[in-house]
């Protein structure tokens, strides 16, 4: 009897932790991929994970009318592109009325912020939107005072952590200041924001500053403590986040506004594509920041609770490689919404499975593979570079899941992916009869040889019904 009430009392108090979540935590939810889960199916995925807050890089109306109603804090965004019509209060106020005041009612969208750009001050711009952000910033936050909703709805601006540094004679974050050639710039946004009680944003990327510098102390990119951590005037900093935060909370009290909320827009650990991105890094430093928010650490200079939005939630597979190969593979959800690896929400160092999409339909169990009967190998290279210029082969790459395939097995992934991509089309698996289809799992090793979900079968898109359409088309005019 005694035994089975101690049973009792474990399975109650694991289910409490089940219900126990890092305070405000948030993930970023990118839709650049060939083929999306349903937007309802991903709603659910973060009510089921407990997930509270989500940040989009648009307002796109699936989406929003599948957040209607889920209590879900959302973050709806302003691409870059649009940054100029922003410019236009007009359409400032067109855009507000759309795509916020149009959810803002009960059972609707519980939106807080809008994005006003994405890290547009970035250097590799080329000053392209410096002119734009700050104007489009105000528009829009005026536009939502006007309707009646900017007490409750904040615009801000996600920034890139190069808007800011330290001094390279004392790089400690105690001399943080903002970038000089946009110092005057910075400083108008920070007082506007100031004035209706927004938010600085700010991307946070540790791996970034190990994928930067060969000579980055690699223990200094996580959270469980560095051989050798960086002495600020007595202050120790153990982890690059720590660093980084700090010297932006220096930077806005040299700009007068040393207290002003900041919030983490993104960070996080990619899985693939690069030497650094895999599964036992993203880890222990999800391991390390889940555990740190958990307990409300704070950094040195600001202690306490800091609302932080992880990226992201889903791999993208039509990412812009442009940054590295690791862009498409910032997921905690494999691209069809399966966890890739155990991870704790509370913090409290559970180790569980994160909830997967549920329902997600497949594509045939086939794969696009070499084909060992090929006779004239001539024309090798450029049909796998063909397919991967059309597809997603990143995990090819150097350090990277599949970088231990033979030419054969490189090729036969190359294949795989446009076949994938290309919805297991039969004359997608061909290339001059370099390739053949086989129903036997072509996975190998570390290198998973993947199965697309069947997007017409999940949630049939409008892109998809134009296809259809255009298909259907073109077969009348041949055929009656």
């Amino acid at each position: 009897m005694a035994n089975k009430l101690c049973f009792l009392l474990w399975v109650s108090f694991v289910g409490l932790l089940d219900l126990v979540y890092v305070e405000g935590l948030g993930v970023n939810w990118g839709t650049m991929a060939s083929h999306q889960l349903p937007a309802k199916t991903v709603v659910q995925m973060l009510k089921d994970n407990g997930i509270q807050k989500v940040k989009l890089f648009d307002a796109d109306d699936t989406t929003m009318k599948a957040l209607a109603g889920s209590g879900i804090e959302v973050m709806v965004a302003i691409p870059n592109d649009q940054l100029a019509t922003m410019t236009n209060y007009k359409k400032a106020k067109q855009w507000v009325s759309q795509n916020v005041s149009r959810y803002n009612f009960n059972g609707g969208v519980n939106i807080k912020y809008v994005a006003v750009g994405n890290e547009p001050f970035l250097s590799s711009y080329n000053n392209s939107f410096l002119d734009l952000t700050f104007p489009a910033l105000q528009n829009i936050q005026n536009a939502l005072n006007e309707a009646g909703i900017g007490d409750t709805i904040k615009a801000t601006v996600p920034l890139n952590a190069d808007v800011y540094n330290s001094p390279a004679n004392n790089p400690v974050p105690s001399t943080g200041r903002f970038r000089s050639d946009i110092s005057d710039l910075m400083t108008q946004i920070v007082q506007f924001l100031n004035k209706n009680s927004a938010p600085f944003t700010v991307n946070i990327y540790p791996f970034l500053s190990l994928y930067a510098n060969e000579d980055f102390p690699l223990d200094y990119a996580f959270f469980d403590g560095a051989n050798n951590p960086i002495n600020d005037n007595g202050v120790s900093y153990t982890n690059v986040f720590d660093a980084n935060f700090d010297t932006l909370v220096s930077a806005l009290r040299v700009a007068g506004f040393g207290d002003m909320p900041i919030l983490v827009g993104e960070v996080g650990w990619p899985t693939d594509g690069d030497k650094n991105a895999n599964i036992p890094y993203a880890q222990r430093f999800y391991t390390g920041l889940l555990k740190k928010l958990a307990m409300n650490q704070g950094t040195p200079l600001r202690p306490g609770y800091i609302e932080v939005y992880l990226f992201g939630l889903i791999d993208e597979d039509a990412k812009s490689i442009a940054p590295g190969n690791f862009e498409r593979h910032w997921g905690i959800f494999r691209y069809d919404g399966q966890p890739k690896f155990p991870m704790d929400f509370s913090g409290q160092g559970l180790n569980t499975f994160l909830v997967g999409a549920k329902n997600v339909q497949y594509l045939p169990q086939k794969w696009c593979v070499f084909n060992p009967n090929a006779n004239d190998l001539s024309r090798l290279g450029d049909t796998i570079n063909y397919a991967c210029s059309n597809s997603d082969c990143t995990a090819l790459g150097y350090g990277s899941s599949c970088n231990s395939l033979d030419a054969q097995g490189n090729a036969s992934y190359a294949f795989n992916m446009y076949y994938q991509v290309k919805n297991q089309v039969p004359n997608s698996c061909n290339f001059e009869g370099l390739a053949m289809v086989t129903t036997q799992n072509a996975s190998q090793g570390t290198c998973n040889f993947i199965i697309q979900i069947d997007s017409f079968s999940s949630s049939v898109r409008p892109s998809s019904v134009i296809l259809l359409a255009f298909v259907t088309l073109v077969w009348f005019s041949l055929f009656l």
